[in-house]
């Protein structure tokens, strides 16, 4: 059996879309691969760790994933699961224009300096639904194009996005913390809980957090769970019990903190990008 799964959604001279889903069964460093060409990588489900070089980062919901054309990498699965991501190709032409030029290497080959970038909750919103629309061909396909475009828009522009800054150490002390709240999305995990399991203080746990995210740690759990709210939603016709399996201690907290994060309920969030 294939270790992944690549479903086309929508492909046009402008745009193309692909939910591709991976088994995650490797656990260490995977073959060298390569991308034909500069795709936007989107993680809604999962969690991995992308190596370019010595370099490495944590791929999950709050991320938008490089892919640069002709780039080597490796993946690893540290947690067990798999992962789910939409994929996205701009014409070049195109993601020039809408990719800030800092963004940018120099150079005639278009190629992004980061390997990722984080998205803000608007963003997350815009994958679900563009994902949601095409698997349930609800959308048309110039409603799809302007979607894909918007959420690369949006992801790549500076006032909702944000760039980790920090030394390689205080990175991976944050990745090993996203790697432990990947683990049980559900678990009511205590801050004492994670600074154990990633072997540091509570309180340089949270300062290192927030330096190096933009957010506090407690934000990001939720915005994970709240990720994966987007991407479940279609599968659950009793949203109680959804918000329970992702460790909400009520529908009510679960529906008050979708609708403060994404600005619609969970059920007119599922109604305008599943049924219409």
């Amino acid at each position: 059996m294939s270790e992944f799964t690549v479903h086309p959604l929508l492909k046009t001279p402008t745009v193309g879309v692909m939910d591709v889903c991976c088994r995650g069964e490797c656990r260490h460093k995977s073959a060298e691969e390569c991308a034909s060409s500069t795709y936007l990588v989107f993680p809604y489900r999962g969690v991995y760790v992308r190596h370019v070089g010595s370099a490495e980062v944590v791929a999950e919901a709050s991320q938008v994933l490089f892919f640069n054309g002709g780039e080597g990498y490796q993946v690893s699965h540290p947690v067990q699961g798999g992962d789910a991501c939409l994929s996205v190709s701009i014409d070049e032409g195109l993601l020039r224009e809408l990719a800030p030029k800092e963004l940018l290497h120099g150079g005639e080959d278009l190629a992004f300096r980061h390997q990722r970038l984080r998205i803000d909750p608007r963003a997350q919103a815009l994958v679900a639904m563009l994902r949601h629309s095409l698997r349930q061909n609800v959308a048309e396909r110039l409603e799809a194009e302007s979607l894909a475009l918007t959420l690369v828009q949006r992801s790549l522009g500076p006032r909702t996005t944000h760039a980790a800054g920090a030394s390689v150490g205080r990175q991976r002390l944050v990745d090993r913390a996203k790697l432990v709240l990947a683990s049980d999305l559900s678990r009511r995990w205590t801050l004492a809980d994670i600074a154990t399991e990633v072997g540091v203080s509570p309180v340089y746990l949270t300062q290192v957090f927030q330096q190096v995210e933009g957010l506090p740690l407690y934000r990001y759990q939720l915005r994970l769970r709240l990720a994966r709210s987007l991407d479940l939603l279609g599968q659950y016709d009793d949203l109680s019990a959804l918000s329970h399996e992702l460790g909400f201690s009520s529908h009510s907290h679960f529906s008050a903190a979708f609708q403060q994060t994404y600005g619609r309920s969970p059920s007119e969030f599922r109604q305008s990008a599943l049924h219409r």
